[in-house]
């Protein structure tokens, strides 16, 4: 579980605050609510549109988010989490394929809206989109920006084996995540947090986060202060590619990737075994366990072998140290544990050694 304690502030001048400070700023609402146009598609967009309709410093009007699409093996059509979560609080939603029409735009225009919000919506937005709010466009962003601007920043933050990450509020450009920011907040990675443990906590940290933006934007004290480029990296978005576990690398590596591709899409690997077909196996976190050179028996395996279990964990070996897991799921069949596969799949049940490798 991330400690909380570990969150810090990141930005200096009239912007830090504490975050009973937060708190405090969040519950003073300007006396004219703010006319916002939300626009959001996924589930952390969600979490965000849920704190602006729980505040009172503003009147949300609009939902915009993308159109439904099929999804799943059933490929049914199935609307995204912003969409029900608007239609359940009588928001009017709006679901554009994009911008490039003036008709899309006018009937944004035509909302007047103080402010627009954006959270993980999706699609790029053109300057005279940008340029229809009287106090301008707000992006949240789940990364310490200029630090890892793109569209996957809380996984690739996990998987480069970051201690710390956070939100940051920002004012848009029509450039991707290059806009001033105006709130930025830390939060501590914990060695076994995954990418969807951080995903709800960092959600809910940007919706408050937002709040104090929008109260600051309202009062007149919000000061934007200008991203650092030559700092910059840049957040790839994940494909299903990104599952492969690289065993060459060191232990701690391996177990930031898995973590970091934890939901969505999966760690993965091919199993080979001697005169049978490659199995692909599905891996969830595990731990980090012994140097190789502490045990003889393990010493000089190759990265990738599966040398038995330790503790009743399936033992990896990766550059350096062993790798432990307790659950494996075979290719569409349910997980099980690591006894269970090992006897079961590699016919081995209290043998050690080189069993099998997994590329």
């Amino acid at each position: 579980m991330t400690g909380h304690n570990a969150e810090q502030d990141t930005m200096r001048g009239g912007n830090a605050t504490t975050e009973g400070e937060h708190v405090a700023t969040a519950s003073a609402a300007p006396r004219t609510p703010l006319r916002v146009v939300f626009m959001g598609t996924p589930g952390f967009a969600a979490v965000i549109l849920r704190h602006l309709l729980e505040w009172d410093g503003c009147e949300v009007i609009a939902a915009y988010t993308q159109p439904d699409r099929p999804c799943g093996r059933g490929q049914q059509c199935r609307p995204p989490e912003v969409k029900l979560l608007a239609i359940e609080h009588g928001v009017p939603v709006y679901q554009p394929l994009n911008f490039k029409t003036e008709e899309a735009v006018a009937e944004l225009r035509s909302l007047r809206p103080d402010v627009l919000v954006v959270a993980a919506y999706g699609l790029i937005l053109p300057q005279s989109v940008l340029d229809i709010p009287r106090l301008g466009p707000v992006n949240v962003h789940a990364s310490l920006l200029p630090r890892l601007r793109g569209a996957a920043p809380i996984q690739r933050a996990v998987m480069a084996g970051d201690a710390v990450t956070g939100v940051t509020i920002m004012r848009m450009e029509a450039s991707l995540d290059t806009g001033p920011m105006l709130l930025q907040k830390a939060m501590g990675i914990d060695i076994n947090d995954t990418a969807g443990d951080l995903h709800d906590q960092l959600a809910d940290l940007g919706g408050r986060l937002l709040t104090v933006a929008l109260g600051k934007l309202a009062d007149g004290t919000a000061i934007a202060i200008p991203q650092d480029n030559d700092r910059a990296t840049y957040a790839a978005k994940l494909t299903k590619a990104d599952g492969l576990i690289d065993w060459n690398r060191p232990a701690a590596q391996v177990h930031a990737h898995i973590r970091g591709v934890t939901p969505w899409p999966g760690a993965y690997c091919t199993i080979q075994r001697a005169g049978q077909k490659g199995l692909r196996v599905a891996l969830g976190p595990g731990r980090i366990g012994p140097l190789l050179s502490d045990a003889p028996e393990y010493d000089g395996a190759t990265p990738g072998t599966i040398v038995g279990l330790v503790d009743e964990q399936l033992a990896i070996a990766c550059a350096d140290r062993l790798y432990l897991v307790d659950s494996i799921r075979p290719a569409d069949r349910k997980p099980m544990d690591a006894r269970a596969f090992l006897c079961g799949y590699l016919n081995a049940c209290e043998c050690d050694g080189g069993l099998a490798v997994c590329v």
